[in-house]
Order: C-alpha cells, then sequence, then structure tokens
C-alpha cells in the first residue's frame, strides 16, 4: 500500500542519513551531545529547512506545500522519531503560524507564509508566569491608541523559541475587563518593535529537551500596529482555541516519534540481552511485554492517521477528535515506556552502557508532550463539556459519518482545510463514534465468509456494549459546568479509549484489501491487528471478561493472549529487516541505504 505522506516522510529519513553514524548531522551521538550540553540543534534545523521541512508548515494557498494535514503528521513523526528537542524546537514555527491560517487575513497570510518560507522562526504566546493553562487570567495588555496600534505590556513565560523566534502569535487583553471577548491576537514581529520595549527571559532549566528555547518574553509600552491584529478584535480566545484543535492533533507526531525509539531500543535490547542461558526476547514475559508495547504504538498510529485526515474531512468535529489524541497518544506512550522501562532494567536510566543512553534521554524528552498545548486534564475537561452533544448525538445516529468515512479510507482524496468550519463545540456529535453500529455490521458479514476474522467480531461487539455504557455514563455528567467531579474525568478517559477502538475498526474496514497486498500483509491478514488493538482496548476499559463469563464462542478472555504472539512475529520480522514498526511499509535509513546499493551491484 503505497501511501503518500509515508513516502514523503521515507523520503525524508533517506535524506537525513543513518542515524546510527556519528559522522551523520542528524544522529543519535550528536543530539546526545547537544542534550548533554543543553544545546539547541541550530544546524539540525538548518538541515531540515535545506530539506524543505518547513514548507509543509504553511498551506498550499499561502504559497506552501501543505495540502495534507497527514503530511505534516508523518514528517515531524520522523524527526521526532531521531530527537524530541529537534521536533519540538524546529516544528514549533507550525504551531505559531495556525492562529494566522485559521483567523488572519489574506494578506496577513500571505506574509507570514513568505516569512516561514525564507526560514523566518515563528512562536506563539499563550502561558504566563503565574496563570499557566488558565487563558482567561492573562494579564499581558495590549491598549488601543487613538492612530490605531497597540501599547503591549507584561510577560508570557515558558514560551517555545520566544527567545529565537522572529514572530510571536500573542494572546493580549485587550479589553480591562477581560473575559470571552476581552482577548485578541496579536501577530507580534520583533523586527518592528523600538529597543528597549521588549526584553527575553533567561532559558528554562528543564529536566528533558534539554536544548529547547524554553524561555518567554517581557514587553513594556511596546508599540504594535493595528495590522498585527489577527481576526476581529476580541475574538483572540476563540481563535487560539480553534488553533489547538490542530495543533493537538499534530502533537501525535511527538508522542509517535517518542513511542518508535523507544519500542525499536528495547526490540534490539531483548534480541542481545542473554538471561538464564536465553536471550531476553525468548522469554514469555519478555515477549508479552514487546508484544504489548507494539500493540499500544499500532493503536496509537491508527488514531493519529485518522484524526490528522479528519482535520479535513470533519473539521466541524475537531474539537472531540483533537482532545481525544491529544490526550491519549502521550498517555500511552508515558505508559509504554514506563513499561518498557521495567524491560529495560538498570540500563534505561544509564548513558554510556546500552545504546548511549538513548533511552533515557527519550523518557525524559516525552514527560513533556503532555503538557503542550494543554495538558492532559485539559483535554479531559474538553471532552466533558461537550457531553450533552454527544450523547445525544451518539443516540440519534447523528455526527458526520461521510467525513469519518473518508478520513478512515487512506485512498480517499481531501479537500483543502476550510478554517470557518471550526467549531468549539461538536454539535452533531462525532461521526467516528456514530459509525460504530455499521463498522460491527461490515465486520460480521465479512466474519461470515472468513472464520478467522471471528476473534476481532467478537471484541468489536464487546467495544459497541461497551461504547453504550459509557455514554449512559456521560449522560449523568453532560450538565457540568464548573467543579467537575473526579468521576466524569475517569468517563471522559473511558470514551477516549472507546474512540480509539471505533477509528482502529474503521481503519482496517476501508484499508485492509489493499493494505494486504502490501509488505504489512501480515499484519492486516485475518484482523490481526484489529484483533489485538480491540482486545488491548478491552482490557483497558476493564471490558474484556473473567475467563468464565457467558459469551460467543470466539469471545476473548481477560485479553487475547494468543494474538499476542502472532503480532509479534510480525513485528519482530519487520524490525529485523530495517522496518519501522508500522501500520503501512516504511524503511528506515539504514535500510534504505542497504536497499540502494543491492539495486546498483
Amino acid at each position: 500500500m503505497d501511501h503518500t505522506p509515508y513516502r514523503l516522510a521515507e523520503r525524508l529519513e533517506h535524506q537525513l542519513g543513518d542515524p546510527e553514524d556519528p559522522a551523520t548531522l542528524f544522529s543519535h551521538a550528536n543530539c546526545l551531545a547537544l542534550d548533554e550540553r543543553e544545546e539547541f540543534p541550530a544546524d539540525i534545523c538548518r538541515q531540515l529547512e535545506s530539506l524543505g521541512v518547513h514548507e509543509y508548515y504553511v498551506p498550499a494557498q499561502h504559497g506552501g506545500r501543505l495540502t495534507d494535514y497527514e503530511q505534516v503528521l508523518q514528517l515531524m513523526r520522523a524527526v521526532a522519531r531521531r530527537d524530541l528537542t529537534v521536533a519540538i524546537g524546529h516544528g514549533k514555527t507550525y504551531l505559531g503560524g495556525v492562529c494566522v491560517w485559521v483567523s488572519g487575513s489574506a494578506e496577513q497570510a500571505a506574509a507570514l507564509g513568505a516569512d516561514i518560507l525564507a526560514g523566518v522562526p515563528v512562536s506563539l504566546g499563550l502561558t504566563e508566569r503565574g496563570h499557566g493553562s488558565d487563558l482567561l487570567a492573562g494579564e499581558v495588555g495590549g491598549e488601543g491608541q487613538e492612530g490605531g496600534g497597540y501599547l503591549v505590556s507584561g510577560e508570557k513565560w515558558l514560551i517555545n523559541n520566544a527567545t529565537r523566534g522572529t514572530l510571536l502569535s500573542l494572546l493580549t487583553r485587550t479589553e480591562a475587563s477581560g473575559g470571552p471577548r476581552g482577548f485578541s491576537v496579536l501577530l507580534v514581529d520583533k523586527r518592528r518593535l523600538t529597543d528597549g520595549s521588549y526584553r527575553h527571559l533567561d532559558k528554562v532549566p528543564t529536566l528533558g529537551i534539554r536544548g529547547a528555547d524554553i524561555s518567554g518574553i517581557a514587553f513594556s509600552d511596546a508599540e504594535v500596529p493595528a495590522s498585527a491584529l489577527v481576526g476581529a478584535p476580541g475574538t483572540g480566545l476563540e481563535t487560539v482555541l480553534k488553533a489547538l484543535q490542530l495543533t493537538r492533533t499534530m502533537c501525535a507526531a511527538l508522542s509517535l516519534g517518542a513511542a518508535d525509539h523507544a519500542l525499536a531500543l528495547a526490540m534490539d535490547f531483548t534480541d542481545q540481552r542473554e538471561l538464564y542461558g536465553r536471550r531476553l526476547a525468548e522469554l514469555p514475559v519478555a515477549r508479552r511485554t514487546l508484544a504489548t508495547a507494539a500493540i499500544d504504538v499500532l493503536t496509537g498510529e491508527a488514531l493519529a492517521l485518522v484524526a490528522a485526515r479528519a482535520v479535513q474531512t470533519t473539521t466541524a468535529e475537531l474539537s472531540v477528535s483533537a482532545a481525544v489524541v491529544k490526550y491519549l497518544l502521550p498517555t500511552s506512550t508515558e505508559a509504554v515506556i514506563a513499561e518498557l522501562t521495567r524491560l529495560l532494567g538498570s540500563r534505561a536510566f544509564l548513558s554510556d552502557v546500552y545504546a548511549q543512553g538513548r533511552f533515557q534521554k527519550v523518557d525524559r524528552d516525552n514527560r513533556i508532550v503532555g503538557l503542550f498545548d494543554g495538558n492532559t486534564l485539559v483535554n479531559l475537561n474538553s471532552l466533558i463539556s461537550q457531553f450533552r452533544s454527544l450523547v445525544r448525538g451518539y443516540r440519534r445516529g447523528t455526527g458526520d459519518t461521510a467525513g469519518a468515512a473518508a478520513a478512515f479510507d487512506l485512498g480517499a482524496p481531501l479537500e483543502p482545510l476550510a478554517p470557518e468550519r471550526l467549531s468549539l463545540v461538536a454539535r452533531h456529535g462525532s461521526g467516528v463514534l456514530a459509525s460504530l453500529p455499521a463498522l460491527v455490521t461490515a465486520l460480521r458479514e465479512a466474519a461470515a465468509d472468513s472464520p478467522p476474522l471471528k476473534p476481532a467480531l467478537a471484541a468489536a461487539e464487546r467495544l459497541l456494549t461497551v461504547t453504550d455504557e459509557v455514554h449512559d455514563a456521560m449522560e449523568a455528567h453532560q450538565n457540568v459546568v464548573a467543579d467537575v467531579p473526579p468521576e466524569a474525568f475517569e468517563v471522559a478517559k473511558r470514551y477516549t479509549l472507546c474512540f480509539a477502538g471505533a477509528v482502529c475498526l474503521g481503519l482496517w474496514t476501508h484499508n485492509h484489501e489493499a493494505a494486504e497486498r502490501s509488505d504489512t500483509a501480515g499484519l492486516w491478514q485475518d484482523g490481526l491487528w484489529l484483533r489485538a488493538a480491540l482486545s488491548r482496548l478491552l482490557v483497558r476499559l476493564g471490558a474484556a471478561g473473567p475467563e468464565d463469563a457467558p459469551g460467543p464462542e470466539d469471545a476473548p478472555g481477560p485479553e487475547d493472549t494468543d494474538v499476542h504472539e502472532e503480532l509479534l512475529e510480525q513485528v519482530t520480522a519487520r524490525h529485523a529487516d530495517g522496518a519501522l514498526v508500522s501500520l503501512l511499509p516504511f524503511s528506515l535509513a539504514p535500510a534504505l541505504a542497504r536497499r540502494e546499493g543491492e539495486s546498483t551491484s
């Protein structure tokens, strides 16, 4: 299955060279050395620009090359797989520009696009020292001037690329009273500010991504022209919240890249390490851990694939899918790394003992991903605030099911993003979950002709039952406005797992025939990865059931352990062949070099 965004990212992987070779600029050794010195990876970022990565941060209608948001996802996943500091440091320009793509004028978008294409870094200034995620409490103010423009004063803190960024999308209090309509976004250009009207705050030492420019900026009566206003006055909070739907979706690339790296290190370690006269990879406990981690990584990949496409196919429901992704991907990756840490033992924490200490760096770096662009509680709360429309839509079968089908189908063409369709609430529910009953029916019909699909069908039918139950539980909290009880957050967590299950079923249903003719056919045949993913999600939902629970003959027990061994055999073979552990074919740089060498010999 030749999926264009994967080929794009594979080309970048090849252009960047073998990360295992210390002579490669974007090598593991160089990234570790930069991290040790807490130095920004400026040379690597320049290399990414020389290869045109930044051109995909700009939509095509504004002069760039971005036509499909999965392009950004796969490119940044490839970068994050090598080093999260580089991905976060360079990718921040994408995040910084989104407010203009969402609400800016055509002139602003064209000018910003030209700057980004010229290599000008852009940042996003939201948080303040005393307020964190409470954007309505922001104190950085923009006082309107009689002749037009604003005098900006105040301090933004913990801002990625605050010092290195030339342009800054700044959430500014433009009405002293504040409130939802008291903030505006200003695109501040440091090149146009007078000396002394701003200063950079010191870089903040961090546990992970040590080389990133996590700093701040303070303004003192900085004169910002009226042309810097993005959208209408007072629409800043709405613009930011809509922009975050795009950035939270793309943050999946960071989690996937970290998970890819950690899983590869663990697979190599268990293959090399011997205990009790056997390779660690032969021990049942180790195999179970590797299989579980691989299943979780593939499930996360499926969710990210569909969510990235949903940016363009179910834009009005992005408030749901973005919150699901931004909660579930970082927390799942943290759990994967935690499990693999127990597998590696002390070598997960040591430097210069195994793989130059890369595992401990991935662990440290990944911990910050869950905090970017809204932490886990913020995203769960976003879902809770939509419980009413989600429950109503699920029971009525509404939601954009056609858009969901287009997101599931990797061969379906994508229309350009229509930012005006972004909404703070999915008013008609979720098309992904509205599709679940029909997807289960389709799998039931397929299983009638193909008995090996029956275990996957049993899991899908159980998922449908659990999803009904979760929506019943959501109804009990649909009127919550303030003082959200802990139980509501737990229900929201369960909702994200049901959403992921529906995504997996939709992705398999719409693509298995084509994928079964690709290099990853073994994962798709007989619903192997689908069966594994649904089994794991049911366990995480607490819904797999005891061994003696009544149910269909092929229903899974506490966990469908047979599928673990089958899936591990597939991913181990792919990894040994120099391929990424992935649902779709993707050759990593050393394998690409070998393949080209063989073709010319």
